[in-house]
């Protein structure tokens, strides 16, 4: 069954690694074992041969028999023969002497019966005795003439293999079901940071600013930590984006429409043609006026939303300038304004969004427009530096005292005692299109005697 819980995965990833890694390390270590085992008990026959070798040198038969002539035993459950003589017991290692006619003069009992086959040179073979393969060492002493033969079972061998494998291997296959154990506890362990995570996710205020801390986070968690956080900023802030533009709805379309009810009510329950065509005329102002609420208000949300970031192009402010001047020469005549223009000669280029740059532009004017009285003066100047470019926006209307501008690019915020119909969200808008360009916006005293400056710096290259 597959594993639902990533803590049941890695521990089950964990111990097939394990097992896939040991158990051909096993059978290397096994295979490496048995020829060990077979190269050192092949030393152990030349070394026995040798010995025995070494002996009738020294000693002759005799040193192998006592002094009634009688065999002596070679080990505890081993008895040496001499020629024809038959013992009960059969040991595993032995050993047989042949002279250099082939004839057997010594030798243990469980060998009697091997073929008589010696060599007349040292070396490494196998017989078969019954149901037993022997393994077989022949050296040709050139001292004594004798031919000494060691040999022992192959089974001997592989009961000591066995034997050495079942002592190492028991302890692992019985420490599997701990080391599973231990390696559940391990991962729990080190998933902890995730339960923390889930605390801190579960334990979090809805519409929370507050950033998710793990003093312990370990490093692979940190960038998930961040990014995590990032993406709860980008949902909070859709979020009150969200509500700010419900509000900003209910706020701003709520009086048109009113005024636009009551002048169709008004025009429905009188028969004066004059008062039809006045409240007609009313209701005309009014869907003008609420045309214009929404399409601030979408240009509001559109910026907020900071999906034209993406979309960064080379603009020229100064068709830019031209483009807001041609779309509001209706307003600037009926105001009867004086508009003056400067712009730089060629080009003034920057990284930016067409559409927000228009609206910043549109928005400067048309506040300056609002307030500046008929006969009034309005300057536009589009220049570049060396860093920036700037836009500046220059009326001779009433101003706002230092102490309150500030206060003005707040959504809704009109200052007292102005006139016009202002919506409080043209120089909203204007602080959102600037901070999509990195741009700053300066509220200066106007050249003009009175009035405002408003100076727009926006850097040649976004960055």
């Amino acid at each position: 069954m597959k594993p639902t819980s990533l803590r049941g995965r890695l521990r089950w990833m964990i111990i097939a690694l394990l097992l896939l890694f040991l158990l051909p390390l096993a059978f290397y270590s096994f295979y490496r074992t048995s020829d060990e085992m077979a190269v050192l008990s092949d030393a152990r026959l030349a070394e026995a041969a040798h010995t025995v070798a070494a002996l009738i040198r020294q000693s002759g038969l005799q040193a192998f028999a006592n002094s009634d002539g009688i065999i002596v035993p070679v080990q505890k459950k081993s008895v040496l023969a001499a020629q024809g003589e038959v013992a009960t017991h059969e040991s595993e290692v032995g050993f047989q002497v042949f002279d250099r006619q082939g004839k057997l003069v010594l030798g243990t009992v469980n060998l009697m019966t091997l073929p008589a086959t010696p060599d007349d040179r040292s070396a490494y073979h196998d017989l078969k005795k019954q149901h037993h393969v022997w393994r077989v060492f022949n050296y040709v002493d050139s001292q004594s003439q004798y031919v000494i033969r060691t040999a022992d079972r192959y089974d001997s061998r592989e009961n000591i293999v066995h034997t050495l494998w079942v002592d190492h291997g028991a302890p692992f296959l019985l420490g599997l079901p701990v080391l599973a154990l231990l390696v559940g506890w391990a991962v729990g362990r080190g998933l902890r940071p995730l339960a923390s995570l889930t605390t801190a996710l579960s334990a979090r205020e809805p519409g929370s600013r507050e950033r998710i801390v793990l003093p312990d986070a370990p490093r692979e968690l940190r960038p998930v930590l961040g990014a995590l956080n990032e993406q709860l900023a980008r949902q909070e802030d859709a979020i009150e984006r969200e509500r700010r533009f419900s509000a900003d709805v209910a706020h701003e379309l709520r009086t048109p429409l009113a005024s636009i009810l009551l002048n169709l009510e008004s025009a429905m329950e009188t028969v004066d043609p004059d008062e039809i065509h006045d409240s007609l005329a009313g209701a005309h102002h009014s869907v003008a006026t609420l045309s214009r609420r929404v399409e601030q208000l979408l240009t509001l949300a559109r910026l907020e939303a900071g999906a034209a970031s993406t979309r960064f192009e080379a603009v020229d402010l100064n068709d830019v300038a031209d483009g807001v001047v041609k779309e509001l020469s209706p307003v600037i005549q009926r105001r009867g304004v004086e508009l003056g223009f400067a712009q730089q000669d060629g080009q003034v280029l920057v990284q930016g969004y067409a559409p927000a740059l228009v609206a910043l532009l549109r928005n400067l004017l048309e506040n300056s427009l609002r307030y500046v009285p008929a006969g009034g003066r309005i300057q536009l100047a589009v220049a570049q530096g060396r860093q920036e470019a700037t836009l500046e926006v220059i009326d001779n209307g009433p101003g706002i005292p230092a102490e309150r501008r500030h206060a003005v690019f707040a959504r809704f915020h009109r200052e007292a005692g102005t006139r016009g119909e202002g919506y409080g969200l043209g120089l909203s808008i204007v602080t959102r299109a600037a901070s999509l360009h990195r741009a700053s916006i300066e509220l200066l005293d106007s050249p003009l005697g009175r009035g405002l400056r408003v100076r727009v710096s926006i850097p040649l290259s976004y960055p």
